[in-house]
């Protein structure tokens, strides 16, 4: 070989290897335009297929290659929406009819405490009528009518007894705050702290209930 073939023949080796380099993106040119690209992925929860969105790519492509994706989707999402509204008419129904029992259990309730009270009053006032006879006896009678009006009070306290009512226990006995009314102390050294030395108003209890404390008079000590 000549000293001038041995020059040329560097120079001829990188124009092969840029030949090599052109074929090569030829070929890359080619394979990437015949198929299609990928596809990406949706965005959204698996788990919730109504969260889920889709590229206009994405679903022409799977309406393509599935036709019956989309369609099952709306009907699963529709199914669903229908058991919800189902589910809350059946939760709506109940409350009117609970809401609807409430008001009936409260007006009948209402009507039995209002006979109630009629019937009581009724028979306290049908009990108490003799007791105004009395005093208008005592009053008609000629002479002194105390003794008519104690035997009418005597009568009177009766009837109301009857009915669950008695007066509170209060001279000598000690201050009671749930009975009694302090209206005053007294000084006293010949009775305790507390002790009541004399009722201004008698106190009355009703079936166990106070309805009036009995105002007293309260000792001190000095």
């Amino acid at each position: 070989m000549s000293s001038e073939e041995q020059r040329r023949q560097p120079d001829e080796e990188p124009d092969q290897e840029i030949e090599a380099t052109n074929d090569a993106s030829e070929n890359n040119a080619e394979n990437a335009g015949g198929g299609p690209g990928p596809i990406e992925e949706p965005r959204g929860s698996a788990s919730d297929p109504a969260s889920v969105e889709y590229a206009p790519d994405d679903v022409e492509y799977l309406m393509e290659e599935e036709p019956g994706v989309a369609e099952e989707e709306l009907s699963v999402l529709a199914a669903e929406l229908e058991g919800v509204r189902r589910e809350r008419d059946e939760y709506l129904e109940s409350l009117r009819r609970l809401k609807a029992e409430f008001e009936n259990s409260r007006k009948r309730q209402e009507r039995d405490r209002e006979r109630i009270l009629q019937s009581a009053s009724e028979k306290l006032v049908a009990e108490l009528l003799p007791v105004l006879d009395n005093l208008d006896r005592a009053l008609e009678a000629d002479g002194d009518v105390r003794e008519g009006v104690r035997a009418t009070r005597d009568h009177f306290v009766d009837v109301l007894g009857r009915e669950g009512l008695v007066s509170v226990a209060s001279d000598g006995q000690a201050f009671d705050p749930n009975v009694h009314e302090a209206v005053m102390g007294q000084p006293s050294d010949e009775h305790e702290d507390g002790t009541i030395l004399q009722t201004f108003q008698r106190g009355y209890i009703l079936n166990g209930k106070p309805i009036r404390a009995a105002k007293v008079v309260v000792a001190k000590q000095v």
